[in-house]
């Protein structure tokens, strides 16, 4: 099985994250940010990743620190998780509609971390939670694993809807990348040999 498994600790976080590409989409979560733990949830879900989070933060702060750790752990496990990135599909996209929102996403699992992401949330909050720290959760997650990710809204005015929209999104494409192309099995799917 393909996984992961990082500690991280900090003078601001304390984690644990256990990730399984190759999962059912279960997931253990206790993060401390409640809207977190539901993206997180429909990431596991959507992606059919096994999905373990505890993370102990300075949320008496903010959830900032939180958030973005656990973005570096998670990105942390997918590439323990991928390796060689052997055989994967590597690329992948989606356009997602959540109610009223409608999200473009695409991943490419190339070694090369970049985000590009174009995001426009009605309000600054989704109850307690900083919608600003969506984008930041990406940033942390790409930054470690490696990946270049497009993420762009096409149309929504409910916060809520649009953040679902971007997790379930990201969930399919990061599923259909990791998959494992057969065609393609023991293969690096690049030119230059590696990932």
């Amino acid at each position: 099985m393909r996984q992961g498994e990082i500690a991280r600790r900090t003078g601001e976080t304390d984690i644990v994250l256990k990730l399984n590409l190759d999962g059912s989409g279960r997931s253990r979560l206790d993060t401390g940010v409640g809207f977190l733990d539901h993206m997180l949830t429909l990431l596991a879900k959507h992606g059919r990743l096994d999905l373990d989070v505890t993370c102990r933060g300075d949320t008496q702060v903010d959830d900032h620190h939180s958030v973005e750790d656990i973005g570096i752990a998670f990105g942390a496990a997918l590439r323990a998780a991928l390796g060689e990135r052997r055989g994967v599909c590597r690329y992948a996209h989606a356009v997602l509609p959540m109610d009223e929102a409608l999200i473009l996403c695409a991943v490419d699992l190339s070694g090369r971390a970049m985000l590009c992401c174009d995001l426009s949330f009605p309000t600054e909050k989704i109850g307690t939670f900083d919608t600003q720290l969506v984008e930041e959760f990406l940033l942390a997650m790409v930054r470690e694993a490696g990946i270049t990710l497009h993420v762009r809204q096409l149309a929504g005015v409910n916060s809520h809807h649009i953040a679902e929209g971007v997790f379930k999104a990201l969930a399919r494409c990061l599923r259909q990348a990791a998959a494992i192309d057969p065609a393609a099995a023991g293969e690096i799917p690049s030119t230059k040999g590696v990932l």
